[in-house]
């Protein structure tokens, strides 16, 4: 049976519709009234832990030490900046970026938004499930070839919950997300990095020599996700309809308080990668570009049962992010284009790039990171169209961007636009 498009399991969940409307309308107080708009940004968070954050993160961390960590502090603001204009871009409009983009846009720009948006996706899921297969290759020691087999069936059965309502499947990927969290937040208490050092990592923005910057535009690649900006206009577009300004500006405050847990929560997971990898690999001078050796390390130097937490959040990652990654195509064709496939041979199509590469016996490691570098220029293309609708007020009415709201963004889109045109010139010459 064919799963329920996004919109109508939007539109159908009337549990999920009921509780919203005794929100806006004041009935419903306290936690409980933020509780029916928590959730899009959780899914659209899964985005900012994929694995190739674990491949550019335990990199930079056993490379340079604490370092880098600004790179991931600075990254996760943006992301809070971004994420919550393209929530609010679907709020205010009603349609998601791609459709906004339809409109504002000729055929000719549209069709190649949509191919470059396609080809970004299929970076993304490369990196997904590659980390997937990967996960399982080093949990039950499993062969790549039947771990892809295996990883593909989860991310169907993710799938499969649309059909049981948007908030069965907003909470199976927040449960994925806090396996995550358990995982890096026991191996951070046992590696028990240095405060010292790790504040001013933190606070202390510097580079040390051109390899830290094409890691530091790597890890802004794997962070900043443009399959993500497209998401969550979609994802609030029809989840929750406001009927009028007011309405609307209430939901766009309770989506803002979703994306700041969301993102406090995703920017921890990456601090915590980098930091273990600085607090064990960096300090033992020992450099980690390989997730298998990183596997192969936690165990040697803090125990098997930490190897095998760290594999199994690398699943959790590499599934939950692969089925959203879907979800974002499916987005980016309708919007686009006007054209849908079923959602099931979408996911077929694009396992197939990963599947040839586990095959041919490619890296995993080294394909994840190249992913991260193709995602990073793919962000223009989604950054540069949400700054202009969101700044435009016909279009927004209330929600407008303020005027520092559109300047902070235009800098952001500047600074990732110049790091992507000096990683092209470096890798290139």
């Amino acid at each position: 049976m064919k799963p329920k498009s996004r919109e109508e399991t939007n539109i159908k969940d009337e549990a999920l519709q009921k509780h919203a409307s005794t929100s806006l309308s004041g009935e419903t107080k306290g936690i409980r009234q933020l509780l029916p708009f928590l959730g899009p940004a959780f899914i659209a968070a899964v985005a900012y832990i994929d694995p190739g954050n674990y491949a550019t993160n335990i990199s930079a961390g056993s490379a340079y030490g604490y370092k880098l960590l600004w790179v991931i502090l600075a990254s996760n603001l943006m992301a809070v900046l971004i994420q919550m204009m393209s929530a609010k871009l679907g709020i205010a409009t009603g349609r998601n970026l791609p459709e906004v983009s339809r409109e504002r846009f000729s055929k000719k720009t549209s069709i190649f938004l949509w191919i470059q948006a396609e080809l970004v996706i299929m970076a993304t899921d490369l990196a997904e499930f590659i980390g997937a297969a990967l996960g399982l290759y080093l949990v039950f020691n499993i062969p790549m070839g039947a771990a892809a087999v295996i990883a593909a069936i989860g991310s169907f059965a993710i799938l499969e919950m649309q059909r049981r309502g948007i908030r069965s499947l907003e909470a199976i990927i927040a449960g994925m997300i806090f396996v995550v969290v358990i995982a890096f937040g026991v191996q951070v208490f046992v590696a028990k990095p240095e405060a010292g050092p790790l504040l001013a990592g933190l606070f202390t923005p510097r580079f040390e020599g051109v390899d830290s910057i094409l890691l530091s535009a790597g890890m802004l690649g794997a962070t900043v996700m443009p399959h993500a900006i497209y998401l969550h206009s979609g994802l609030t577009n029809k989840r929750i309809v406001g009927r009028n300004e007011a309405e609307r500006k209430k939901i766009f405050k309770f989506e803002s308080i979703d994306v700041i847990i969301a993102m406090i929560i995703a920017g921890a997971i990456n601090a915590s990668m980098l930091i273990v990898a600085a607090a064990l690999f960096y300090k033992a001078g020992v450099q980690v570009d390989d997730l298998e050796v990183a596997y192969d390390q936690f165990g040697s130097m803090l125990g098997t049962h930490v190897a095998i937490l760290f594999g199994v959040g690398l699943l959790a990652a590499g599934l939950s992010s692969s089925s959203v990654g879907t979800l974002t195509g499916d987005i980016v064709m309708q919007g686009y284009i006007r054209k849908r496939i079923p959602i099931y041979l979408r996911r077929v199509i694009t396992m197939l790039p990963p599947i040839i590469i586990i095959m041919l016996g490619i890296n995993p490691s080294k394909a994840l990171v190249m992913s991260q570098v193709i995602l990073s220029f793919g962000i223009a293309f989604a950054l540069i169209p949400l700054i202009v609708f969101t700044s435009d007020k016909k279009l927004m009415g209330t929600l407008v961007n303020r005027k520092i709201t559109t300047v902070t963004a235009w800098l952001i889109a500047v600074l990732i636009i110049c790091l992507n045109l000096f990683l092209l010139y470096e890798t290139i010459f």
